[in-house]
């Protein structure tokens, strides 16, 4: 047999990292020249074997120490070398080999990790018997490349035990669908901070070692920090003695353990399958024994059938013995399939495995699937395997209400507002986890010296893989970003201010008037009761002095009467009764002139008071803030609204400029420019000045606290409209004044040429036909404390605290009327009590009175009674005499009512 080997020594770095496949084969390409890693066994009439450089003498210390074990009488094995470098071109290891060919041979066994294909090719074409072994760790890989495309996984992190386990993996998973794949030959310090700086961060994490290693790797793993993502670390055994693993280490963590099952080391040492595996067994040695031994047997039966079993071949012209090449051929293809032990796979003979995947949980581990060459992974009944899902850094910063830090009851903070509800519905709808990366430096992100800070630098350096925030779409970020298509597109810039605080007054109506406007009232309501009981009195024509030409009662303009009429005229109900003369009533009707005309003036200077009581705020617009100069205004120093001003002052001043060289230069005849006036009306200028007077405020929070403490109204924060609305949502005092200027829409963004993009644009389409950003703003925006506002609304109407002083002043004349209704039945009381002691005085008579009443007095009978006005005795008359005078009626005498007179006085006329 002819060993062909060939090794080149890589030095490979610590950690490579590739992109994609094809910067993969680029950079595979410049470590391994093509076809020149390679290593051939020919068997010929004795055994000859081409010895391997450093990596592969392994692979001949098997050889040699199988030999003893192979030798038969029938057939004995011989090797001999052929040495081949990194230098050597194609056509001198086709010369090497073709050499070998025309000497005695039987069989080519390739065991390099890739394989040659030329020597394929060319066996191939020489009918020579051409095997190609895998004699790598790859049955141990198989497990991890099945288990990472069930879980949809498109990157692993390899991290070994052994540095020349990494040719072996190159090699071997050449053919993978991995789009990134980092390998690195050890895991210390150093290397576990490169492992944390990766971007974007790995699907999966695997550590590939033997039982002992593999304890202190992972051990290294956790002390680092690097799993902090448990269910996308898997640990992979390259020995039979996993049950000596500590499974404490993965309690409480998703961690998946990948293992090889003891019926493979026990197919291959002849036991059952539930043997015991000895802990130096080595797999690829027994495989490649088991395998010289099947050779060996197919050789022995082509030998007892008659066949040549080494020749020559002549690469120019001849050829091997085709019948043999067939016949074995047959032969090893049907010991392949009845075999337990290895398998062709895209003409490479591989070990038949067996495994388990094994999945830590909270207080022990379970096994969750089994594998195997032929059927994949198959996961165990009852239980699941969740796919890996993509890990995204998205780049978020402080603005409220987009995205802001929050403090829970345990005193931790988190993040929350409009972007983070945002970020998660995408990230349930995308299926991909993710966490929240706040910048170290700045916030959104501006040039200084050339470089990018904030979130946009973090983005541009590849430190977070999405940024979802409040971030503004410009031109000069389009250049290191790319932006998904605006998901908010109504924001800008506005003003807010303070409500100003109305002062309430109970007796607010009363403020209508001047206070000598209400004295003079008060004066020419006396003055006019006065002039009334004057001319009553003194006038011929009145009621009092012409009882003639008003016979019946009429009312008497008394000095409490006068005054009660002029002061009851004020009322819609009028004074009552007028004067009759021709005098009075000339006064009377210039006192109700003047009484209408206060009501009138009264009633029109309330409305007027109460309306610009309730007026708006006194300015509607940017415009009308920079014409005025009694409200102060400010913004957030060097934020992207003072920002807007110092350009748009620039672009005044330049274009004022420009005209003015438009029109003063005398080497051009633009006579259509030349105005007296500037035709741009410059306000820019102003409002910066007024800004910088103002001295421009550290962040918003200072801003909107001088808004609040200036009770007046007369300070304007001008800053984002959508912070704005916020904080209005949420504070009763702040109103937002004009309408939004200087709109620009917010959106995601991404690194330039990301492969989510797309996926992205798709997700936020979709979002928008859902009204999605429609709940956001309805909670973020129209869900706040206005309802617990005081209604302030224009059209509510007056409020009591405006008007409670007419009721006060009722109340109070309620009052007063009942405390002058107990005086006058007091009054009533103490007068009644001092006119009967007066009446029992008077009519006391003496005993000749007595006398003579008992002898002269005669009882009228009813029927002497007559009714008319008033009541009289038919047959007396009333005597003079004060001592029978009749009492004096309390209360005067109704006309056309039935009076009793008081006869006990009455004294009979003498006949």
């Amino acid at each position: 047999m002819l060993l062909i080997s060939k090794y080149s020594s890589l030095n490979l770095p610590n950690c490579l990292l590739y992109s994609d496949w094809y910067d993969f084969i680029v950079n595979l390409t410049k470590y391994f020249s093509h076809d020149l890693r390679k290593a051939i066994c020919v068997i010929c009439n004795l055994f000859s074997v081409l010895l391997r450089e450093e990596e592969q003498e392994e692979i001949v210390d098997w050889l040699e120490n199988t030999l003893g074990d192979l030798k038969t009488p029938q057939i004995s094995f011989e090797f001999s070398t052929i040495k081949i470098s990194d230098d050597d071109l194609d056509s001198t290891i086709k010369s090497t080999v073709c050499g070998r060919l025309s000497e005695n041979i039987s069989l080519i066994i390739d065991v390099t990790w890739s394989g040659i294909s030329e020597v394929g090719v060319l066996a191939k074409k020489l009918y020579v018997p051409y095997l190609r072994l895998d004699l790598s760790i790859s049955p141990f890989l198989v497990s991890l490349d099945e288990y990472l495309d069930y879980r949809n996984s498109t990157d692993v992190v390899l991290i070994f035990d052994d540095a020349s386990y990494t040719n072996q993996l190159l090699f071997s998973w050449i053919d993978s669908n991995r789009m990134r794949m980092l390998v690195s030959e050890k895991l210390d310090t150093a290397v576990a901070k490169k492992l944390k700086k990766i971007r974007p961060i790995p699907n999966n994490f695997a550590l590939i070692a033997g039982t002992q290693n593999m304890m202190q790797l992972f051990q290294k793993a956790l002390d680092e920090g690097l799993v902090t993502l448990p269910e996308r670390w898997n640990l992979v055994f390259t020995d039979f003695q996993h049950q000596n693993f500590d499974r404490k280490l993965i309690y409480g963590k998703p961690i998946n353990l990948l293992t090889l099952d003891e019926r493979v080391c026990c197919n291959f040492i002849g036991k059952s399958p539930s043997c015991s595996c000895p802990r130096k067994f080595n797999l690829q040695q027994e495989f490649l024994v088991a395998l010289l031994e099947e050779i060996q047997r197919i050789f022995l039966k082509l030998k007892n059938e008659g066949y040549q079993i080494s020749d020559g071949a002549d690469c120019e012209e001849g050829s091997f013995n085709l019948d043999l090449s067939k016949k074995f051929d047959k032969l090893f293809h049907d010991v392949l399939k009845s075999s337990d032990r290895f398998y062709e796979n895209r003409g490479v003979v591989r070990v038949k495995i067996y495994g388990n995947v094994e999945v830590g949980t909270k207080v022990s581990s379970e096994i969750v699937a089994s594998f195997d060459d032929s059927d994949g992974i198959k996961v165990a009944p009852g239980k699941n395997i969740k796919a890996v899902k993509a890990y995204y850094r998205i780049g978020i910063t402080h603005a409220l209400p987009w995205s802001y830090k929050e403090i829970d009851d345990d005193g931790n903070s988190y993040w929350t507002g409009y972007c983070v509800d945002f970020a998660r519905k995408l990230s349930q709808d995308m299926n991909f986890d993710f966490e929240f990366v706040e910048p170290e430096d700045g916030t959104f992100g501006e040039k200084v010296n050339g470089k990018w800070n904030g979130v946009v630098g973090d983005l541009y350096r590849g430190e977070t893989d999405i940024a979802i925030t409040a971030l503004i779409m410009t031109a000069d970020k389009e250049e290191v970003i790319d932006f998904i298509p605006p998901y908010y597109e109504q924001t800008g810039i506005s003003i807010v201010m303070r409500k100003p605080d109305r002062k309430t007054s109970l007796f607010k109506f009363m403020t209508v008037l001047k206070l000598e406007v209400w004295l003079s009232i008060v004066g020419a309501l006396i003055v006019t009761g006065f002039m009334l009981w004057f001319v009553d009195k003194y006038s011929p024509y009145s009621a009092r002095n012409n009882k003639k030409a008003y016979p019946y009662p009429c009312r008497e303009f008394t000095l409490k009467e006068s005054f009660w009429f002029a002061l009851t005229s004020f009322t819609p109900q009028g004074g009552g009764e007028a004067p009759k003369s021709l005098s009075g009533r000339t006064l009377v009707a210039a006192y109700w002139l003047f009484v209408v005309l206060m009501l009138a003036t009264f009633t029109a200077n309330l409305a007027a008071f109460l309306t610009v009581e309730r007026m708006q705020t006194p300015v509607q617009s940017l415009e009308q803030l920079s014409r005025q100069s009694r409200i102060n205004y400010t913004v957030v120093q060097d934020s992207d609204t003072h920002k807007y001003f110092i350009n748009m002052k620039h672009a005044e001043d330049t274009l004022y400029r420009m005209w003015k060289e438009l029109t003063l230069n005398s080497s051009t005849d633009d006579a259509q420019y030349r105005v007296w006036d500037y035709p741009i009306r410059e306000q820019y200028g102003h409002i910066l000045i007024a800004i910088n007077d103002s001295n421009p405020v550290a962040n918003a929070s200072e801003g909107f606290r001088l808004v609040n403490e200036h009770i007046d109204g007369d300070f304007a924060f001008i800053h984002d409209s959508s912070e704005i609305k916020y904080e209005i949502s949420r504070n009763c005092n702040l109103t937002e004044v004009g309408e939004v200027f200087a709109e620009k829409p917010y959106a995601v963004a991404v690194q330039q040429g990301s492969h989510i993009q797309d996926d992205l644009s798709r997700a936020i389409l979709n979002l928008q036909t859902n009204r999605f950003f429609e709940e956001l703003q309805a909670k973020y925006w129209n869900h706040s404390v206005k309802g617990d506002c005081p209604n302030a609304d224009d059209n509510e109407g007056i409020t009591l605290e405006s008007l409670g002083g007419v009721f006060i002043a009722t109340l109070f004349g309620l009052v007063l009327a009942m405390i002058t209704l107990v005086g006058e039945v007091i009054y009533y009381r103490n007068k009644r009590k001092k006119n009967e002691q007066v009446q029992t005085l008077q009519i006391k008579p003496s005993p000749d009175m007595k006398e003579t009443f008992k002898n002269n007095i005669k009882l009228i009978s009813p029927e002497t009674i007559t009714i008319g006005k008033e009541f009289k005795p038919s047959s007396f008359n009333m005597i003079n005499s004060e001592l029978i005078k009749p009492p004096k009626m309390l209360y005067p005498r109704s006309r056309n009512r039935v009076h009793q007179t008081n006869i006990r006085n009455a004294i009979p006329v003498n006949e």
